[in-house]
C-alpha cells in the first residue's frame, strides 16, 4: 500500500467485517509535527490472541487467506517514518488503532486521496456511521455519514450530483487542512 488512504480503507474494511456499527477515523498533528491516524469502531473486538497477533503478517482471522498484511504493513511504516502503532481491543466492545508518523521524516508515506477513500467508505456501507476528522495547527473539520445522510433526506450518496458535490466539500475541507501540516 502506496499511500495512508489505501492503509485507511484496509482498516476501515477490518472493521466492518467485525459488525462495526460506527467507525470513527481522525488524523491529527500535533505541535511536534507528528501525525496520528486513529481508526475506532464499535465491532466485535479480538480477543487476547488475536490482539497479540495483530502485527503478525502470517495470521488472520479470515478464513478465505492465511495472512493479514494491513496492520503489519501500517506498523511498518510508522515503525520506518519515526513514529510507532498501538492496538487496543476488547471484547464484544471494539477496537482502536493508533498509528503516528514523523510527517518529516523521508519515508512518512504520502496521505493519498482520502476525500476520495472517505466518500467511497461512505457510500459502499449504507448501514454503517462513518464520522472524519481532521485536526491541524490552524483548522480542524469533520464528515459524518449519518449527518449527511439526513441533510441529503434519502437521496443516495451514490447519485452522481451528491457524489460530485460531496467530494467537491470534502476536497476542500482536506486541501485547508493539508495546508496546515
Amino acid at each position: 500500500m502506496k499511500d495512508l488512504s489505501l492503509h485507511i480503507l484496509d482498516i476501515v474494511q477490518n472493521s466492518i467485517r467485525a459488525n462495526a456499527l460506527t467507525v470513527t477515523v481522525s488524523l491529527i498533528v500535533d505541535k511536534d509535527n507528528y501525525l496520528h491516524l486513529s481508526v475506532i469502531d464499535n465491532g466485535t473486538g479480538m480477543d487476547k490472541y488475536q490482539l497479540e497477533r495483530v502485527k503478525d503478517p502470517f495470521f488472520s482471522t479470515r478464513t478465505t487467506r492465511k495472512i493479514g498484511l494491513g496492520v503489519p504493513l501500517l506498523a511498518q511504516k510508522a515503525e520506518a517514518s519515526g513514529g510507532f502503532i498501538s492496538v487496543k481491543s476488547k471484547e464484544g466492545k471494539g477496537t482502536e488503532l493508533l498509528a503516528s508518523f514523523l510527517l518529516t521524516h523521508p519515508d512518512c508515506p504520502p496521505l493519498g486521496d482520502i476525500p476520495e477513500c472517505a466518500w467511497m467508505l461512505m457510500a459502499s456501507s449504507p448501514g454503517i456511521r462513518m464520522i472524519f476528522k481532521f485536526k491541524g495547527a490552524m483548522n480542524e473539520c469533520e464528515w459524518d455519514s449519518d449527518q449527511i445522510r439526513t441533510e441529503l433526506g434519502g437521496i443516495p450518496l451514490t447519485e452522481k450530483e451528491v457524489m460530485t458535490g460531496i467530494l467537491e466539500w470534502f476536497k476542500l475541507d482536506f486541501s485547508n487542512f493539508k495546508g496546515n501540516i
